[in-house]
């Protein structure tokens, strides 16, 4: 049987679809802390920093939570059925059933985004997504095998990473070609349909990049929200419409250009301000963080591409 918290560590890391290199970050949490207990145990600051750059940064979040939930109320066990996963912290639906197939091979409805295509395809199914979402689920735990859950559940996520990819779906060797409706007329890759791709909204802001003799100004970002517990660089509130910028001391603030970061829902244009601060100068919140330091602190990627500017 499968460590069930590799299986989890694997789950949630391998969802970071925008990240090519997230099993890197994976084999390095393992070797950090090999056990969910060692997990628990470690400062949330030090995961939140080990987990940059994959974002989905609320999941770091969940993750640690999950891990001390685990290892406080459950002894370092994971439970073993899908009620008692989909309560841990950030665990949904996919993962609960993923853990249970992989880790348990307990009968499972494991649906990602390759069986999502495999499933769609099968049907023909018109609905687009997400819309299609339940009705997915409902066609494909009609098919899920309750003798071999794990198996299963392995062959038909490795069918659509494989056989049945996006744009190249190799039917010819796939072994439910006989029974895709799909495939029949001819017309595979036009599934699953998705609804047009509308414009991202764009936020502007503008981030104070202050330069002092003990590094750089750094500041933790509120829980809730978008990068939540990560540092930041300040800024303004990022907003369609932002309102004038007033920065924190009055000084010769240099223009470091813009960069651009795009987010699931928005694109961001952050304006860089750099300056230097005198010794004098106590901020109300945030920390001096060294440079030399920089590559362990928990900073987003975005946050990265702050301060690379002011290095230009």
């Amino acid at each position: 049987m499968a460590d069930p918290y590799a299986i989890w560590l694997s789950e949630i890391m391998l969802q970071q679809t925008t990240v090519p290199h997230a099993t890197p970050y994976w084999h390095r949490f393992l070797e950090l802390w090999p056990r969910v207990s060692d997990l628990a145990a470690a400062p949330r600051e030090t995961v939140m920093s080990e987990w940059a750059g994959l974002g989905y940064y609320a999941r770091a979040r969940n993750l640690h939570a999950c891990a001390q939930h685990v290892t406080e109320e459950f002894g370092g066990i994971f439970p073993d059925t899908l009620e008692g996963l989909r309560a841990l912290p950030g665990i949904g639906e996919y993962t609960a059933n993923a853990i249970l197939a992989a880790a348990f091979d307990r009968p499972a409805n494991v649906v990602d985004g390759n069986v999502e295509r495999v499933i769609t395809r099968l049907h023909r199914l018109e609905t687009p997504m997400p819309k299609a979402k339940p009705e997915i689920r409902r066609l494909a735990g009609a098919i899920a095998s309750p003798d071999r859950p794990c198996d299963y559940a392995q062959a038909i996520m490795d069918l659509g990473a494989t056989l049945c990819s996006p744009r190249s779906p190799d039917c010819s060797t796939c072994p439910w070609q006989f029974a895709c409706e799909a495939h029949a007329q001819g017309d595979m890759t036009r599934f699953p349909v998705k609804k047009p791709k509308q414009p991202k909204p764009v936020r502007k802001g503008t981030a104070w990049l202050v330069q002092g003799e003990r590094g750089i100004w750094l500041r933790q970002r509120p829980d809730s929200g978008l990068l939540g517990g990560m540092m930041e660089v300040p800024s303004t509130d990022w907003s369609e419409d932002p309102a004038p910028a007033q920065p924190p001391f009055e000084a010769d603030w240099v223009d470091r250009g813009e960069i651009r970061h795009v987010f699931t829902h928005f694109e961001l244009r952050l304006s860089v301000r750099e300056a230097s601060a005198g010794a004098d100068w106590r901020p109300n919140d945030g920390v001096w963080t060294p440079v030399e330091a920089l590559d362990s602190a928990a900073l987003p990627s975005v946050m990265r591409k702050v301060i690379a500017a002011g290095s230009r």
